[in-house]
């Protein structure tokens, strides 16, 4: 589920290089849009991998979609959810697809989830359209076909997210019937993962790249670095691909490599993507080039470390890497693509190392400082002027939060922090020091 660029770029890739790549294929399902399904169905699945080094692009061919559907052809989903050939299913569908409430089960109130639990209940599966909705759906239909067991993959940016996934799965399932959540409970493996892979948006250029470099005319290639990560752990009871011998990683735990990527990669994009944008760069290179930025950065990774239980060398490395990921001129990843979904994505970047700081009697000054941009972000320049800096507010709770943040920036910013987390509130230094940075940067956008 999730026919997006990274799945193409991350798991897809990895399946295609597994020795044992041929005993495999994925039947992709997109978001609602059917046109990247169609596009690769007239491709036969096949797609074009751009990966873009400093010195140079690389283009392969990946043949692992065997089969690409709209993600509204519900009817097809059950039926492959169903069939015994089906032995696992991967999950990239972003942090909001998983409708996570504050304490982290399912929000039930959110009208999407409201409406799959009404089809469940009448027995109407294809009616289903949100990611727990379709997989509560899939689940019971390979139950009534006999009950084959399953690991469920999901591979996105959310704490142990295979217990999130779980969790709101079986929340959702016990509320339709207690022997499906039974059943459930037995046979389907929900497996964490962490996933690494910095994947930009393709653009007309990059089609045309990959036109001049193979001959082809490709109208769906993916581009990508050359860097790649995924770290597993958990059980596949009716297997999987060789996907150790393509690079993955199978660990017993696999949560300080979580936090790790979480809080260094994610949560200094995040700080860029809002802070950085306000000072007038598009992309990551653009801002870590900045002297301005690139310390604004070191000192959240310095935060963040200190709360890390991986070996500091281990750490050291892995910072040097991203320095020099992020500084890649040939990958052009958009700030305003990083800044969407704000109120997903800091809750599980930015938000516990502000609170383990918080915990240890500190106050997170660089913290303080991507929470300030983001509320600048959300508040747009001083007195509604014009700018051309900063990304457009795009976020599932915006209605929400454009109320919260409007008026003046000593209110906005407690009423933002208490939505995003109340516990934020309890360090007063912390609130001060988020409207600092939240006027500083405001005043940014309107230059």
């Amino acid at each position: 589920m999730g026919l997006g660029a990274f799945f193409r770029a991350h798991q897809a890739a990895y399946t295609a290089l597994a020795p044992d790549a041929e005993e495999w294929g994925y039947a992709a399902f997109t978001g609602r849009s059917s046109r990247l399904a169609e596009e690769l169905t007239a491709q036969d699945g096949l797609y074009s991998l751009l990966v873009r080094a400093p010195g140079g692009d690389q283009v392969s061919v990946i043949d692992s979609v065997a089969q690409a559907h709209a993600g509204s052809d519900v009817r097809r989903w059950l039926e492959l959810a169903a069939a015994s050939s089906t032995r696992l299913v991967t999950l990239t569908v972003t942090e909001a697809a998983y409708h996570r409430a504050a304490d982290g089960g399912l929000a039930f109130a959110v009208p999407d989830i409201a409406a799959d639990l009404a089809a469940l209940r009448r027995d109407a599966p294809e009616e289903c359209h949100s990611i727990p909705g379709r997989l509560v759906a899939g689940l019971a239909a390979r139950s009534r076909a006999g009950g084959e067991p399953l690991a469920i993959v999901p591979c996105d940016n959310l704490p142990d997210n295979g217990e999130a996934a779980r969790r709101v799965v079986t929340s959702l399932a016990a509320e339709v019937s207690a022997e499906l959540a039974d059943w459930i409970e037995r046979q389907v493996s929900f497996v964490s993962t962490e996933v690494d892979r910095i994947t930009p948006r393709t653009t007309a250029d990059d089609v045309a790249t990959v036109r001049r470099l193979t001959g082809t005319d490709d109208r769906c290639p993916v581009v990508t670095e050359p860097f790649s990560e995924w770290t597993v752990a958990g059980s596949f009871p009716a297997g999987r691909p060789a996907w150790e011998d393509a690079g993955a990683v199978f660990v017993e735990d696999v949560a300080p490599y979580e936090r790790r990527k979480l809080w260094l990669l994610n949560g200094a994009h995040s700080l860029l993507a809002y802070a950085g944008s306000a000072l007038g760069h598009q992309t990551v290179a653009e801002a870590i080039g900045d002297p301005r930025c690139r310390a604004w950065v070191e000192a959240w990774w310095d935060e963040a470390c200190s709360h890390l239980s991986l070996p500091a060398s281990d750490l050291a490395d892995y910072r040097a890497a991203l320095l020099e990921r992020f500084a890649n001129p040939a990958i052009r990843h958009l700030l305003a693509q990083i800044a969407m979904d704000g109120s997903q994505k800091l809750p599980v970047r930015v938000v516990p190392v502000v609170l383990a700081e918080q915990a240890a009697g500190r106050t997170s000054a660089a913290g303080a400082r991507a929470l300030g941009a983001w509320v600048a972000h959300l508040r747009g320049a001083p007195d509604g002027a014009p700018s051309r800096r900063g990304a457009p507010v795009s976020d599932p709770r915006a209605d929400e939060l454009l109320a919260l943040a409007a008026g003046p920036a000593d209110s906005a910013v407690h009423r933002v922090l208490e939505a995003l987390d109340p516990r934020l509130l309890g360090d007063p230094q912390l609130v001060a020091a988020t409207l600092e940075n939240t006027i500083e940067i405001s005043r940014e956008l309107s230059r």
